[in-house]
């Protein structure tokens, strides 16, 4: 049963017209207020704290209910039969709204590693969706990425670091790229995150065969010039060894050290629970980001499919490459189901959530989203107890709802 609202009392009207007012457990910014109330104005958030501070007509308790910050999810390949590397216009729409019924109301379309001209028109296509709203941005996953790692990447489509191609790449994206996976030991790393951090682009190390001392040498290099990223840590790199600590621990010491946020893909296929728990209890919820990595099988049956130019088969929910390597390629949980999952590996509800919505918007320069407080976008994802999603609003707006 969704949140029971009733209209506030008095404030503005027109386009500031009361919204909802809805109660229950509220969970943002890494705190839990057990009788929580949140009320909406004009599509933004007017209060949010405890029901005992709320002046205006109070809804009825709901112990049942949480309500938590729309969830950001940084790294996204789509869902709903349709793969942000592929898809039309329509497709694109399609994915990001099944996300969004299920609580992501800031999703950025993560495309593959491609030829230089596929990349170029997808690009073009998804820009104008960015701009409307639709979308957050788009995540480059590659090209420039260690072929020795490329996961699910097609090998063909990999290249050396090429500072001119991601200039050409940038200015196609009209602003709209917000962040990209290169591998840190790729050519002209060092210029091509300059390039990046001119363009306010999000830097991720990932997809890498680096040792640990030049990972370590090249977060070093690159976090003093604004926030960075190591895409889906354990995946797409040698893992942690006694003697060949590799780029997990370096990656994991310099989330210690606040200098890098490490993407977590918690969705019981791609780690262990025991790893994403202890990654949360060595670093916290503020250096981590919950992501999906979520292809086009998400939220649909089992099958057939493509993850960009490579085709992929999904069996009891786990998609992997067809007829070759077998390697796991994307997931096929939404962003609630992966904080479902987490907080069912022992983490802290608040820590799950927070690592879900304020870190990942933080890492996106976004202040707007990512938290319920007064001011923010009236994004709220209203959940049972057990995180089912029952109701979604963004920017004030209901887009999903469930019947009482």
């Amino acid at each position: 049963m969704p949140a029971r609202s009733v209209a506030p009392r008095g404030g503005p009207t027109g386009s500031q017209a009361p919204g909802p007012v809805l109660r229950g457990r509220l969970v943002t910014g890494g705190s839990v207020v057990d009788d929580g109330v949140l009320a909406v104005t004009g599509g933004r958030v007017a209060f949010a704290g405890p029901a005992g501070e709320w002046d205006g007509v109070l809804p009825p308790p709901a112990p049942g209910t949480l309500l938590l910050p729309g969830l950001v999810d940084l790294h996204c390949h789509g869902a709903a039969g349709h793969g942000f590397p592929d898809a039309d216009v329509a497709g694109v729409r399609a994915a990001a709204a099944h996300h969004r019924a299920h609580g992501t109301t800031t999703l950025v379309a993560s495309l593959v590693s491609a030829p230089a001209a596929v990349l170029r028109g997808r690009l073009a296509l998804l820009a104008p969706l960015v701009e409307e709203g639709e979308l957050a941005g788009v995540h480059l996953e590659g090209p420039f990425l260690s072929a020795a790692r490329c996961g699910a990447q097609d090998p063909a489509a990999l290249l050396p670091g090429d500072p001119a191609l991601l200039a050409d790449l940038l200015t196609t994206g009209r602003g709209t790229v917000v962040s990209m996976t290169l591998a840190p030991e790729t050519a002209h790393r060092a210029e091509l995150v300059d390039l990046l951090r001119a363009h306010g682009v999000l830097p991720s190390f990932g997809h890498t065969d680096a040792g640990a001392v030049e990972v370590t040498a090249a977060i070093r290099s690159a976090a003093p010039g604004g926030p960075l990223s190591a895409t889906h840590l354990f995946n797409g790199m040698p893992p942690l060894l006694s003697r060949a600590p590799g780029p997990v621990a370096a990656c994991l010491a310099a989330a210690a050290r606040g200098e890098l946020v490490v993407e977590l893909i918690g969705d019981g296929v791609h780690l262990a629970p025991e790893t994403v728990a202890t990654v949360f209890d060595l670093v916290g919820p503020g250096a981590i980001a919950l992501v999906t990595d979520a292809m086009a099988a998400a939220g649909t049956a089992d099958g057939s499919y493509h993850l960009g130019a490579l085709p992929v088969e999904v069996r009891d929910g786990v998609a992997r490459l067809a007829g070759g390597s077998g390697a796991i390629a994307g997931g096929t949980a939404r962003l609630v189901d992966v904080v479902r999952a987490t907080v069912a590996a022992g983490v802290p509800l608040a820590g799950a959530v927070l690592a879900a919505s304020g870190t990942p918007a933080r890492l996106l320069g976004r202040t707007d989203v990512g938290h319920l407080i007064r001011g923010a976008r009236a994004d709220v994802l209203v959940t049972d107890p057990e995180l089912n999603p029952t109701a979604v609003l963004r920017a004030g707006a209901w887009v999903h709802r469930e019947e009482s």
